[in-house]
């Protein structure tokens, strides 16, 4: 009896189906489950990943919030106690130290590369399972994340729009492209379907760099919701550039309140260079920006405006 030949292509379910499963594979012994205890003895709980071969695992600041120390929880059952090195709120991304060994380091990739569309994998530990794995596409990029901590009213820039499944306890576990490189970690829920990551680029680099040397990032804060928008054409023909920062939200009593920047507005310029994206404006507002006038320059209505922001600096409250 003759048996048919298997055809030259096989089904896209089929290929999709490997490349999420060669993904989860790679990445969830490098990612674990997250048990924190804050100093007034309340839990919490996320996902970490390895980042370094001398133990720092990176997370979300939500996830360990004001807690000094916990228990990570690896895919082998292994474990390992943590401290934690330090914070960013701002960027919503925070470094752990394990003391004890980890497994190897996760492979860190570069969001700038990503494009709508893309498949993504995130690996982390939603309602306590841990290693759970979904799988979607990039949804959105340089989108903005209005967040409150306390009294105080904060934006997490740039983040990666995806329809990832995500539930709590995914925040913190690491979103990956189709060769299993982190470019993300998950950081909300923000609705059905929708889920952002912080990304890995040069400016979350500097920003763990930072953490993992002075346990903190001194941040300017303009207190601004934006999200990437093309120029008008006329104004693009004008100009010679194509994009911008639209303006959806302003943090009401915020530096870029009280400059009179309004929703609406389009970002071309600040401090006297070009913004294209969230990166661009987020590059500008480290801690030698605090306190110091930073011009931007606005399209509104139809007019070219100048305004002088003056960044504060982002604080607990």
């Amino acid at each position: 009896m003759s048996v048919a030949p298997e055809p030259a292509t096989e089904p896209a379910l089929d290929a999709y189906s490997r490349i999420v499963t060669a993904v989860a594979a790679d990445l969830t012994p490098h990612v674990a489950a997250l048990q924190v205890t804050g100093r007034d003895g309340r839990g919490g709980a996320g996902s970490a990943v390895v980042v370094s071969g001398n133990g720092l695992l990176l997370t979300n600041a939500h996830v360990v919030s004001r807690a000094a120390r916990g228990v990570a929880v690896f895919s082998d059952g292994s474990e390992a106690d943590v401290v934690v090195v330090g914070a960013d709120p701002l960027s919503d991304l925070a470094v752990v130290r394990a003391r004890g060994e980890t497994p190897p380091p996760a492979e860190l990739g570069d969001a700038g590369t990503l494009r709508v569309g893309q498949l993504v994998v995130a690996v982390g530990n939603p309602l306590g399972l841990t290693g759970s794995v979904t799988a979607g596409v990039v949804s959105g990029l340089g989108r903005s994340l209005p967040t409150r901590d306390g009294r105080t009213a904060r934006v997490v820039e740039d983040v990666i729009q995806t329809d990832a499944a995500l539930n709590p306890g995914n925040s913190g576990g690491a979103l990956a492209d189709a060769s299993s490189r982190v470019v993300g970690i998950n950081t909300a829920v923000a609705g059905w379907g929708l889920g952002l990551a912080v990304p890995i680029n040069d400016t979350s680099r500097r920003i763990i760099e930072t953490l993992v040397a002075d346990g903190r990032v001194r941040r300017a804060y303009l207190g601004l919701v934006s999200t990437p928008a093309p120029l008008p054409a006329a104004l693009a023909e004008r100009t010679g550039r194509r994009r911008g920062l639209r303006i959806v939200d302003v943090v009401p009593g915020a530096p870029a309140d009280r400059a009179g920047l309004k929703a609406g507005d389009l970002v071309l310029e600040a401090g006297r260079r070009p913004v294209a994206d969230a990166q661009s404006l987020q590059r500008l507002l480290f801690a030698e920006a605090i306190g110091r006038p930073l011009p931007m320059t606005v399209h509104r209505r139809g007019a070219m405006v100048d305004v002088i922001t003056v960044p504060s600096e982002l604080t607990g409250g």
